[in-house]
């Protein structure tokens, strides 16, 4: 005789299931943000910059969603609402680097930015590929998923930027794509913000 049901066994792996892939993906992005933050900085792009924001935010995101693993579904509803700010307030700080670098403009190193693009998305492909069966999971994954999902855009869309760097001698590409990102960031806040909001709802109905 087992010791626990065959549906309450399947939960408990798949919690474990959950937890290692979150491991995984928050080293990995934990990692990459101390790299990405100092080619950032030494590249002077604006773009790079928020790429390396957006992979603080899921470190962060990564940390809250391993902490939700188990718990209720209120509570993962809760932990998915503060990850939705968390997502916000790295939208406000791209926005102010935004302002800040046409107030004091440059051209960034775009050799800086295509490598370190590249570096980027091979790690945010990986962590996706990881985290591509845990999608639909529940609302704390989902979650997750839409964080990673839109690191390779954001990635892709550097590697472009130092390219339109290159050609134009100009940093207004770069400027332009960090305002990009900074629209894919609002708007990927905004989606986990208004899904929390309504999985709270229902786990308080119930």
């Amino acid at each position: 005789m087992t010791d626990c049901c065959d549906s309450h066994c399947a939960v408990d792996a798949r919690d474990d299931r959950q937890r290692g892939t979150l491991r995984v993906v928050l080293a990995i992005n934990g990692v990459m943000f101390a790299v990405m933050v100092v080619a950032a900085l030494w590249s002077q792009s604006t773009a790079l910059l928020a790429d390396s924001l957006d992979n603080l935010g899921d470190a962060l995101t990564y940390g809250l969603s391993l902490f939700a693993v188990g718990r209720g579904d209120h509570m993962k509803a809760r932990v998915a609402l503060f990850k939705g700010g968390l997502i916000l307030l790295a939208a406000m700080a791209v926005a102010a680097q935004i302002v800040h670098r046409l107030m004091v403009p440059a051209v960034p190193v775009f050799e800086m930015m295509g490598l370190f693009s590249l570096i980027a998305l091979g790690a945010n492909g990986t962590c996706l590929y990881l985290l591509w069966r845990h999608r639909h999971e529940d609302v704390n994954m989902a979650s997750v998923w839409e964080c990673s999902r839109n690191d390779i855009a954001a990635n892709l869309s550097v590697f472009v930027a130092a390219g339109a760097v290159w050609l134009t001698g100009s940093g207004w590409p770069d400027l332009v794509v960090a305002l990009c990102l900074l629209w894919l960031l609002t708007r990927s806040a905004i989606r986990v913000l208004m899904n929390a909001r309504a999985e709270l709802r229902k786990a308080t109905r119930h």
